[in-house]
């Protein structure tokens, strides 16, 4: 595939097509997305060789999550983890480029895109899935990527990750060290390893089964609301992520639940939110802002060829307070 085969495809100039390929100022905003929408279907990628004797460099990393914007909205933890990563990124005047999608597939074809027109020198790629496509595209592309919360299944990406078994162990040994017998788990969605590694470690720990959910603080009130209202209710709950928790500690007072004394709860995040409420909340604490520096540098690491393989970060650690102790 050529650039002239391009330019007859879209009834433009051989000039504005390179210069719409390689994101040069030159043609109107309407005509590069033409060249770009056809190129697309034509699936064309720059020759590598041309490429390489180029030497030329974008200049940007790449970021996409994969998750409804509505809900990637109230993170906290997303909001800490791109400010780390921009930190140290900004140091070394490199921009991130970041975009937000309903899905993997949508995911999959911008980084098709960003390597096909040149956009970014490497990826930060977030959620590691069970049945995950990412990691296998990326190495095709030959586009250098840094998996967070890995390792990756697939043994493809190199990643960095905080053991999730171990920080779930010891949030169930605090909660029966208090006396708890009737734990419950509500986790986030099912298709991420992560939370397959919680559940594992919660069953192993407990015995007990999981509820998962969307992360969302309607889906926190609605499962608290039906485990508090089992035959058998749970004496603590542990919630996959600060909203849940926050959303929690809301249903248990509307049943008239109070907090120690008839439930306690924990949050597996700490944030603001945790310090706010009434009991403050039980949480796993971890610098999310350091460890977004450390993933964008340990990925620039990569890009260079000076890190190879996985790499473990600090365990977070449980910080108790007022939902789980009096």
């Amino acid at each position: 595939m050529t650039i002239r085969e391009i330019a007859q495809r879209a009834g433009v100039s051989e000039s504005a097509v390179s210069f719409a390929l390689n994101n040069r100022p030159g043609v109107s905003e309407y005509t590069r997305r033409l060249i770009l929408q056809v190129a697309e279907e034509m699936k064309w990628r720059p020759n590598s060789a041309a490429k390489a004797l180029g030497g030329a460099k974008a200049g940007a990393i790449g970021l996409v999550f994969a998750r409804p914007a509505e809900t990637l909205g109230v993170e906290p933890f997303f909001l800490r983890l791109v400010s780390g990563i921009q930190s140290a990124l900004s140091a070394s005047s490199t921009a991130l480029m970041f975009q937000v999608v309903e899905n993997v597939e949508a995911e999959t074809e911008i980084y098709r895109r960003w390597w096909s027109e040149r956009r970014v020198d490497g990826v930060l790629v977030v959620d590691p899935r069970t049945d995950d496509p990412r990691p296998g595209l990326l190495a095709e592309l030959g586009l250098p990527a840094l998996l967070i919360g890995g390792p990756d299944p697939t043994g493809t990406l190199p990643s960095i990750w905080a053991d999730d078994a171990r920080a779930m162990t010891s949030i169930v040994e605090h909660l029966t060290s208090l006396g708890h017998n009737r734990i419950a788990h509500v986790a986030g969605l099912p298709e991420l390893v992560h939370t397959q590694h919680r559940i594992e470690a919660f069953h192993r720990a407990t015995g007990a089964q999981s509820v998962t959910t969307d992360y969302s603080d309607e889906a926190g009130r609605r499962v608290t609301r039906e485990l508090l209202t089992a035959a058998e209710p749970p004496t603590a709950i542990v919630y996959d992520n600060d909203i849940m928790a926050v959303a929690g500690i809301g249903a248990a007072a509307a049943l008239g639940r109070a907090v120690p004394a008839d439930v306690s709860l924990v949050a597996w995040d700490d944030s603001p939110l945790c310090r706010l409420t009434h009991p403050m909340l039980t949480a796993l604490v971890r610098d999310t802002y350091a460890f977004g520096r450390r993933a964008a540098q340990r990925l620039v690491e990569v890009m260079d060829g000076t890190a190879t393989g996985d790499l473990e970060d600090e365990l977070p650690r449980l910080t108790p307070r007022g939902s789980t102790q009096e």
